[in-house]
């Protein structure tokens, strides 16, 4: 009897571990999750606490300091003043980031870096913020502003709402911006336009809307993401007057033709990726002119005619992805045959001509696929004869392709202010050299971060899968 009660409890005990297993494992799911309802509820926060200002901050702001204890200089009690707004403005931190910013050593808060002031070595300053993959839920607040000695700002993989403060205009210092992977809404956030010396601008996977101003692209950046929000209308006529290395449009709505000017970029572009999109008409023989540049992927958009033959003077090309789209007549064979290439799609499209140096085979030092198209019985997984016939008939000549483009939806007036003189960054800032970028780690900003084809990969902290890609 005495056995059979001990087991008795220990199946009770065992029970109650299960049930109280199950509950944090309910609760944690509950802490990641963030509803719609809820995302819109900090974003109503947010608007109300920057409607009196407008988001900005005036040059007269006050704030108060509740602790009994000096600073090391105003810059660290206006960066105390800035972290402290945003705490409150934090309603889930699951992982604790910010649990420990208390006191006013704001430097040993966690995901914060000090440095010294680029104008006095003698003194302390807030050079950097880094709280990727966090999983944290809140909005920024226009405090944020008076941390006008950040160069860094990443907040990657969270799960901030709301929109991008006007304050940021005040962070005259930011070299890299990284909002990526975050739950931000509305138009294309022009106060980072705003921001006087930026290089890497990081807004993928998030819910911005609307078309994209001009003005991105006379903006002298080095790195551009925009995949994965809600953007639509053409790209700007102005896309080659853009100084970027890498320039990722991927995964939003934009419709038209590639623009013509794409060619001006042929002295820095490295990687263009404007996949999944709706982009029609030709591919503008001006692409050719990119001889620098290593990564082109036009892919699963509308595009039709045939190859610009300059293609053949590409020979940087490591990856070229043409797949998925409406593209006719023949592969070009010095294409297949570029002294760089590794990759090389031409899948779903209706070519009808390949040469021998096209065709896929484990013994070629490029990988080739040619399945999805009208190259007839003697190649796996062609089109069907009915289905390429109409196409073939009727050839799109691109020497008279017109886009199918509409106008723009209508954005304020700009009107460019003078060029100001600013300070050189500082040496150990990192610089987006060549590359898609991974998502910054914790406190890497002192070191070089290695390029990879980061703009397809899932977000640290957030998986997702091709489709939400």
């Amino acid at each position: 009897m005495e056995a059979a009660c001990r087991r008795c409890r220990s199946s009770i005990r065992l029970a109650l571990v299960t049930l109280a297993a199950a509950a944090l494992l309910m609760a944690a799911a509950a802490v990641a999750a963030l509803s719609d309802a809820e995302a819109s509820d900090i974003a109503r926060r947010q608007m109300l606490s920057l409607r009196e200002r407008n988001g900005e901050l005036p040059n007269d702001f006050e704030f108060d300091i509740h602790v009994d204890v000096t600073f090391a200089n105003e810059h660290l009690r206006r960066a105390y003043a800035a972290l402290q707004a945003w705490r409150r403005a934090i309603y889930s931190d699951p992982k604790n980031f910010t649990g420990g910013w208390v006191g006013a050593d704001v430097c040993s808060y966690f995901g914060v870096t000090c440095t010294q002031a680029l104008d006095d070595p003698k003194i302390t300053v807030v050079a950097g913020v880094d709280l990727n993959g966090g999983d944290i839920a809140g909005y920024l607040p226009a405090e944020l502003g008076l941390m006008s000695d950040l160069a860094f700002f990443h907040i990657n993989s969270n799960r901030f709402c709301g929109i991008i403060p006007k304050s940021f205009n005040r962070l005259a210092l930011l070299h890299e911006l990284d909002v990526s992977n975050n739950r931000f809404v509305g138009a294309f956030p022009d106060v980072v336009l705003q921001i006087p010396v930026l290089k890497y601008l990081d807004i993928r996977f998030n819910d911005f809307d609307g078309a994209l101003p001009p003005q991105l692209f006379e903006k002298d950046l080095d790195a551009i993401f925009v995949n994965s929000n809600r953007f639509v209308g053409s790209i700007p006529d102005n896309f080659g007057n853009s100084t970027a290395t890498v320039v990722v449009l991927a995964n939003n709505a934009f419709i038209g033709c590639i623009p013509r000017s794409i060619g001006r970029m042929a002295d820095t572009l490295d990687e263009l990726v404007l996949l999944n999109n709706r982009l029609d008409g030709c591919i503008p023989p001006e692409i050719t002119d990119l001889g620098n540049t290593t990564v082109v992927d036009v892919s699963g958009n509308a595009l039709a005619g045939t190859l610009p033959e300059g293609l053949v003077n590409m020979t940087k090309l490591e990856q070229l992805d043409v797949s998925r789209n409406q593209l006719a007549g023949a592969v070009l064979e010095r294409v297949c045959k570029l002294p760089t290439l590794v990759n090389f799609s031409f899948a779903h499209n209706f070519f009808s001509v390949e040469p021998a140096a096209c065709v896929p085979s484990e013994d070629k030092p490029v990988v080739l696929d040619d399945s999805g198209n009208c190259l007839g019985s003697g190649r796996p997984e062609q089109k069907p004869s009915p289905v390429c016939a109409p196409v073939l008939a009727h050839p799109v000549d691109c020497r008279t392709n017109v886009c199918s483009a509409g106008p723009n939806p209508p954005r304020p007036t700009y009107t460019p202010s003078p060029k100001r003189q600013m300070p050189s960054p500082p040496k150990t800032m990192h610089v987006v050299s060549r590359g898609i970028m991974e998502p910054h780690n914790h406190h890497q900003f002192l070191q070089a971060s290695n390029a990879g084809a980061g703009w397809m990969k899932p977000r640290a902290g957030t998986p997702r899968s091709a489709e939400e890609r």
